[in-house]
């Protein structure tokens, strides 16, 4: 047998694997489509919660300098305070949208520290310092952790 030989029998079994690699990826790929085309899977990029950090930590900054805005946290347009209030770090907790509802990203609720209220700097509108006006999202203390829940 010439090497030549032996070296196209190689190739042909090289051909053959991939071309049934290339064809289980394919099959793969179509199982996965139907399967989201029949709202069966579920697609979730991101992270469903944000943690903003030491609670205690976070209390001590809040108090010194007023809220903590955090811009853009989900991946989209969703810019968030978070506040605190009270004495400790394990409560009074609040997260919210920094913008009234149906308001454009340049319309903030900004803080104003001697009012101890947030006013929309488009409209005026006045939002007392829990946030409430504003869609919220759940907070949690878990580990000393500040834990957001972004899917409100």
């Amino acid at each position: 047998m010439s090497p030549v030989a032996r070296s196209q029998r190689h190739a042909g079994r090289a051909l053959l694997v991939a071309a049934v690699g290339v064809a289980l990826a394919m099959g793969i790929a179509i199982g996965v489509a139907v399967l989201a085309n029949q709202g069966k899977v579920d697609v979730r990029l991101g992270d469903d919660t944000f943690q903003a950090g030491d609670a205690e930590s976070s209390a001590e900054e809040i108090a010194t300098n007023g809220p903590l805005l955090y811009s853009d946290v989900a991946g989209g347009d969703r810019d968030i305070w978070v506040q605190h209030l009270g004495d400790d770090p394990e409560t009074g907790w609040h997260a919210f949208d920094a913008r009234p509802p149906g308001s454009p990203r340049d319309c903030v609720a900004e803080w104003q520290p001697d009012d101890e209220v947030f006013v929309a700097s488009c409209t005026g509108e006045e939002f007392p310092a829990d946030g409430d006006g504003l869609p919220q999202y759940p907070v949690t203390i878990e580990d000393g952790k500040v834990d957001i829940d972004l899917r409100g």
